[in-house]
């Protein structure tokens, strides 16, 4: 057998593989969330809104909630604000939250659309205001007891859906920016991870797909773990052995789990198609979380 005629034999078992998968999750929902090296590279950026575009075609529902720190930060110096964190957190005034909107539901989220309606998708950009789609409410943030305000940072209280079931009747690709607002009209900054898994349990989705700057969870020995209970995973937070950026993703997780969604996954969004491999291959590429 030629080397050309091995390469395509290849492929067919790649396809074979993913056969099942493709089967499986035929017509139902996975919510991914965006964000970190997969949105700020040029391959990664195509790589992802081609396994976005092809997840659709065999389909399988994808709603896409996106964050975009760093840029906000970006736009904010050139608009001479300096950006102020706390423990994290960025501090969100009024003037800081009009420069969210901007950037979030405007620069980064129409750039998203654009990408993957121009490898073939059916993207739509929203926010949150869009549809009453996420109701939210002022988050504080406690530092030894002390509760603190850091202004227009919220937390999702309710997640209306009507508007999304029906986009995904009409096979459209949800893209959305994760602001919402309160009862009085006030917008609110909100944490992706926190939308993305809000919006997976109020959908009852399949999946939560969180793309992360890391391989996924390593234990103590800095082993990568393929599979973890949600009970593990807390476990290593106790033990300070998921830290940083990490720990709201698995919060999230369990969020996700616990209001109903199957399976939710950590995964290294520097892979190239880091979505195609978690989803259709036995091994994947990331860490699966599950109850």
């Amino acid at each position: 057998m030629s080397e050309t005629e091995l390469e395509i034999l290849e492929k067919a078992k790649i396809l074979v593989e993913a056969l099942p998968y493709i089967r499986k999750f035929y017509g139902k929902t996975f919510v991914i969330k965006y964000g970190g090296a997969a949105q700020k590279e040029n391959p990664l950026k195509n790589s992802f809104a081609q396994d976005i575009a092809l997840l659709n075609f065999i389909g399988i529902k994808t709603i896409i909630v996106h964050g975009g720190g760093p840029k906000i930060s970006e736009v904010m110096r050139k608009l001479g604000k300096e950006p102020q964190f706390l423990q994290g957190h960025r501090v969100t005034d009024k003037e800081t939250m009009e420069i969210v909107e901007m950037v979030l539901g405007g620069v980064i989220n129409k750039e998203i659309v654009q990408l993957i309606n121009f490898h073939g998708g059916k993207a739509i950009g929203l926010t949150g205001k869009d549809g009453n789609l996420i109701k939210a409410k002022k988050r504080y943030m406690k530092i030894n007891q002390e509760e603190i305000d850091l202004g227009f940072v919220g937390e999702v209280e309710e997640v209306q859906t009507e508007l999304l079931e029906n986009l995904q009747k009409d096979t459209f690709i949800p893209v959305i920016a994760p602001i919402g607002y309160d009862k009085e009209g006030n917008s609110y900054n909100i944490n992706a991870d926190t939308v993305a898994s809000s919006i997976a349990v109020y959908l009852k989705a399949e999946k939560l797909i969180l793309l992360t700057d890391v391989k996924g969870i390593s234990n103590e020995k800095g082993e990568h773990l393929p599979t973890l209970k949600i009970n593990e995973a807390l476990k290593l937070i106790e033990e300070n052995i998921i830290s940083g950026g990490m720990i709201p993703k698995v919060y999230a997780c369990l969020n996700a789990l616990t209001g109903g969604v199957k399976k939710t996954h950590i995964i290294d969004g520097r892979i190239p198609h880091s979505l195609l491999l978690e989803i259709f291959t036995k091994k994947g590429i990331g860490t699966e979380i599950i109850l």
